[in-house]
């Protein structure tokens, strides 16, 4: 499918859905709309995904299949300076594909050409209606069960999640990809929202998807949300930890983050302590370790300066790491999927 990405004054920093979808979507993108940086390509600022145009507006982009949106703010609405990118995509026969908390089919405007113009709309943070309780039972599937956690929201767990199944399909596993968030499931074309669903049906929504793969794949990787110290996000980061009962834990964090995105006025943690928090969390509902990091380097200037940081972060959590995108998932997929 050809589609256009919506990623205005954010990427591609601040636009990980569209990186995210760059990276690892069979989506064809023709072009990507950030106002900030139209008339460059996607290679002048991120060299190892597939490379389109930047343009300006939807009006300068080439006929596509659909538009995504390809960020997604704090809170999840809608700017309204983005409303004509998406009447134009709908005049133009697009469907649309959004991970917003704001649904895109409840406007009333886009309801409406989407119905003139034979356009779906997809909002994929809307959750299914018979979600419930967990039950306990995601330990009983039969395959074995890893889960990235995180020292923050936005280090680089869904990326982390997304190498190590290609890896662990490299080495000969079979391993399946479970997406939690907006980009993993606009990525895998199905998953369940969890930062969406009722506080009391997250574990369940969790369990949920598990019981429906875990008898398909011999390793199952969970793609972690927020953090277990994260001000706004902790409560979905323990309903996926306990939804997933995981045999194993993938640690990730950015390299030079200390304090909380969004609210800098919240030091993290040591990275050591969170290797007892998230092990004691789970503790009482199944027992698990973290038996791995992936480091993001990102904005580190070289490699060696990058190992360097990768080794310092193997020893705070007492594990191998790596940095999946600028090394190598392979380096601790042995310690993720070995007995």
């Amino acid at each position: 499918m050809q589609v256009a990405v919506l990623a205005h004054e954010k990427f591609p920093d601040r636009a990980k859905t569209a990186v995210g979808l760059l990276r690892y979507a069979d989506y064809d993108i023709e072009a990507v709309l950030d106002r900030d940086n139209a008339g460059k390509r996607v290679s002048d600022f991120v060299p190892d995904v597939q490379d389109a145009p930047i343009v300006a507006e939807m009006a300068d982009a080439p006929e596509v299949d659909a538009l995504i949106v390809g960020i997604a703010p704090i809170g999840g609405g809608f700017d309204e300076t983005w409303r004509s990118d998406v009447t134009t995509a709908l005049e133009r026969g697009a469907d649309l594909i959004s991970g917003l908390h704001y649904f895109l089919e409840d406007d009333e405007e886009f309801a409406r050409l989407a119905d003139e113009n034979d356009c779906d709309i997809w909002d994929v943070r809307k959750p299914p209606e018979d979600l419930t309780v967990a039950q306990g039972v995601a330990d009983e599937v039969d395959a074995e069960v890893v889960l990235t956690v995180g020292t923050d929201c936005s280090v680089g767990k869904m990326t982390a999640t997304c190498e190590l199944v290609e890896a662990a399909e490299e080495a000969g596993i079979d391993a399946g990809f479970v997406p939690t968030g907006q980009t993993g499931i606009m990525i895998a074309g199905w998953g369940n929202p969890v930062d969406r669903v009722v506080s009391d049906f997250t574990a369940g929504a969790v369990e949920e998807m598990l019981l429906e793969r875990g008898d398909e794949h011999d390793v199952l990787f969970v793609e972690g949300q927020g953090s277990i110290v994260h001000p706004a996000y902790s409560a979905v980061t323990c309903g996926i930890l306990h939804g997933s009962m995981a045999d194993k834990l993938v640690l990730c964090h950015e390299a030079g983050r200390e304090v909380v995105h969004g609210y800098e006025d919240t030091e993290l943690p040591p990275i050591e302590e969170y290797v007892d928090l998230y092990e004691s969390l789970a503790a009482p509902v199944h027992e698990t370790e973290v038996v791995a990091g992936a480091l993001n380097t990102k904005d580190v200037e070289g490699d060696e300066a990058a190992r360097e940081a990768v080794e310092a972060f193997a020893d705070q959590i007492g594990g191998a790491a790596t940095d999946p995108v600028r090394f190598d998932a392979a380096a601790i997929v042995d310690e993720v999927v070995g007995e």
